[in-house]
């Protein structure tokens, strides 16, 4: 199933994952976001909630297990390409999570995954509805949910 150019939006997740006052970033490792770092997610499967989702995507992409805690927020990010034709259209769900177990690691879809304080965000180009969420999960955060 091609996600460029769809016919219905795609229905995705992403995991806001803090840790010891730091968030984890991955690079994109493929289309549309390739090489911009982002937060851990991706596609809800056919017949799997949201929040399994969310747990499947950490797990493939870093290594992590993670506990979902709260959503966040619901976005939609809609790419059009030169023309002004809808290139890529996601509905985004992003949830609050907190590490359970593992060792971050790059998994598949992402090049590299890091640990990055909010003062690093702006410096690694992360997308400004991307940081948002990230300071919204910061702020209501009990004790920054560190392990």
């Amino acid at each position: 199933m091609r996600r460029d150019y769809p016919d219905r939006p795609f229905l995705g997740v992403g995991a806001v994952i803090i840790d010891d006052n730091r968030v984890l970033l991955v690079r994109r490792a493929n289309p549309p976001l390739q090489g911009e770092w982002s937060i851990p997610g991706g596609l809800v499967e056919t017949g799997e909630t949201t929040r399994d989702a969310i747990v499947r995507e950490v797990l493939e992409e870093t290594a992590l297990h993670v506990e979902v805690a709260v959503l966040m927020e619901v976005f939609e990010r809609i790419l059009r390409d030169n023309q002004s034709r809808v290139q890529y259209h996601y509905v985004l769900l992003d949830y609050r999570c907190r590490v359970l177990s593992g060792e971050a690691h790059a998994g598949s879809d992402v090049s590299e995954v890091r640990w990055a304080t909010l003062d690093e965000l702006e410096l690694l180009s992360v997308a400004p509805e991307t940081c948002a969420v990230i300071h919204k999960a910061f702020d209501s955060a009990p004790n920054k949910l560190a392990r």
